[in-house]
């Protein structure tokens, strides 16, 4: 048997990744090998294969790199040492982040407090929907202390991220808006929110008087969008090239910036996972590629036109 990866052999477009074979690996103490169904394409995994942002940086000199955050499967061994799941069991994670990754791999060694039991309510392919795209929206919005009654703007709503933040904003009874393309004010109007179409007008000027803003594009979207806010209001940043820029025009400007870092945090994928499992939380996946069809699945993340997820499966 043998464990295929997708890696990154050195930094450029989609066309470097390759595949490459390597021994299954035995899990050493407190780590459990995981099967993988699914793993999640992430705006991060596109921006390291450039080259851009920190985990290339820390990566640079460990190329060939295997990107990926998030996974679902099934435990297949479990390590000395380890209490909480047991062969078989169907797990998920936000794994190896930021540094040492790995997601795209058939069979990955994961220290069991990076993983989540997925329930039976729910599907690996759902799941593995969630790990960082799910806990960077409910950060995101924790951080901003979004309340009852917030004027909320999330920036691409219908995205990975966006899609999950609209809706826990839109539970948290906050009045939300978000920007978007005419293709997805239907599908966003179904999550709750007054979605605004960005091709028709530029956001500031359809809207104001908006409490928190929730960038998810960075850029001149970013910038067009702090015209919206009202005085003493929050932004969000998250990761982008442009982040520090956002933050630096938005400090002048009197608001309360600040960029996050996605924090993993088992238990509040449990949550999720319970969410979903129950309704509460609906995920959306645009494609499942096999992973063959990896260069695809990236390519569709950097034509920033996704609705939802992007996955791979990891067994074909």
């Amino acid at each position: 048997m043998e464990n295929k990866q997708i890696a990154i052999p050195r930094f450029g477009d989609a066309d470097v990744l390759t595949i490459q074979s390597t021994q299954i690996p035995e899990p050493q103490a407190g780590e459990v090998l995981v099967k993988v169904a699914f793993a999640g394409v992430n705006p991060i995994d596109v921006k390291t294969r450039s080259g851009l942002g920190w985990a290339a940086a820390q990566n640079k000199d460990n190329l060939p790199w295997v990107p990926g955050y998030d996974i679902s499967g099934k435990i297949v061994r479990c390590g000395q040492g380890t209490s909480q799941f047991e062969d078989g069991d169907l797990v998920a994670g936000f794994v190896g982040f930021p540094v040492r990754g790995g997601g795209y791999s058939q069979y990955l060694c994961v220290p069991e407090s990076e993983l989540s039991l997925v329930p039976s309510s729910v599907t690996l392919e759902a799941a593995a929907v969630l790990p960082l795209a799910g806990q960077t929206a409910a950060q995101a919005l924790n951080k901003a202390e979004v309340k009852e009654g917030d004027r909320v703007l999330i920036l691409a709503g219908a995205g990975g991220v966006g899609h999950l933040a609209v809706q826990i904003a839109v539970a948290a009874k906050a009045e939300v808006y978000t920007s978007c393309r005419g293709d997805n004010l239907d599908y966003l109007a179904t999550l709750g929110a007054h979605a605004i179409n960005y091709e028709f007008a530029p956001v500031s000027e359809r809207l104001e008087e908006v409490d928190v803003l929730i960038d998810l594009i960075g850029g001149d979207a970013a910038l067009d969008a702090l015209k919206c806010l009202k005085d003493d209001a929050t932004v969000i940043t998250v990761p982008t090239v442009t982040a520090e820029l956002i933050c630096e025009k938005a400090k002048l400007l009197g608001f309360n910036a600040m960029g996050m870092l996605v924090d993993p945090e088992p238990e509040q994928l449990e949550t999720m996972l319970y969410m979903v499992g129950v309704g509460l939380l609906k995920v959306e996946i645009q494609h499942v590629y096999p992973m063959s069809e990896v260069k695809e699945a990236h390519r569709q993340i950097e034509s920033g036109h996704t609705r939802g997820k992007v996955l791979l499966d990891m067994q074909c």
